[in-house]
């Protein structure tokens, strides 16, 4: 082997040691499940491999690994939502404009709320307030328009505040 390929296996193999626990803390702490975490964790890593043969990476870095984890997330939740689609009728009614949401919520309890609710829903409430982008961000990485994304994420904090009631009955 070349010295060459062997220096750029030795500095990922370094990069992996020290950036495993960030990729994987931020995926479990997304999606609330350490299987898929894991999952999503080697998916990143992989495509990470990936690319840097391709030499498609100008610099390895966290925030690259990252936004990779974080695309790798929006692919599994698109091909569950497609699934689910599949298997039920979606919903077409239009959804007039919620108020403003300002619930403050458990960590916990959202974390279990946002398990429940459907992956579009999901990803969609992720981007938004977990990870902080902009409307036009989520609509962007979602392949969506900011309008649609607009009403989607209208539904998904209804849902998410439907869902998050009916476990407030449950427990009271």
């Amino acid at each position: 082997m070349s010295e060459p390929a062997t220096d750029h296996r030795a500095a990922f193999l370094a990069l992996y040691d020290d950036v495993l626990p960030d990729v994987y803390g931020y995926l479990l702490r997304r999606c609330g499940s350490s299987a898929l975490a894991e999952d999503l964790t080697s998916e990143t890593f992989i495509a990470a491999i990936d690319a840097m043969r391709r030499d498609r990476v100008p610099s390895m870095t966290v925030a690259w690994l990252i936004t990779v984890a974080r695309n790798k997330m929006v692919d599994h939740w698109r091909r569950v939502a497609r699934e689910d689609r599949m298997l039920e009728a979606v919903d077409g009614a239009a959804v007039a404009h919620d108020d403003v949401w300002d619930v403050v919520l458990d960590v916990a309890a959202a974390h279990g709320t946002l398990a429940r609710l459907g992956p579009h829903h999901r990803c969609a409430l992720t981007l938004r307030y977990l990870d902080g982008l902009p409307v036009r961000d989520v609509a962007a990485a979602l392949g969506r328009t900011v309008g649609a994304t607009e009403v989607l994420l209208v539904r998904s904090r209804r849902a998410f505040r439907d869902l998050h009631v009916d476990v407030d009955r449950e427990e009271h």
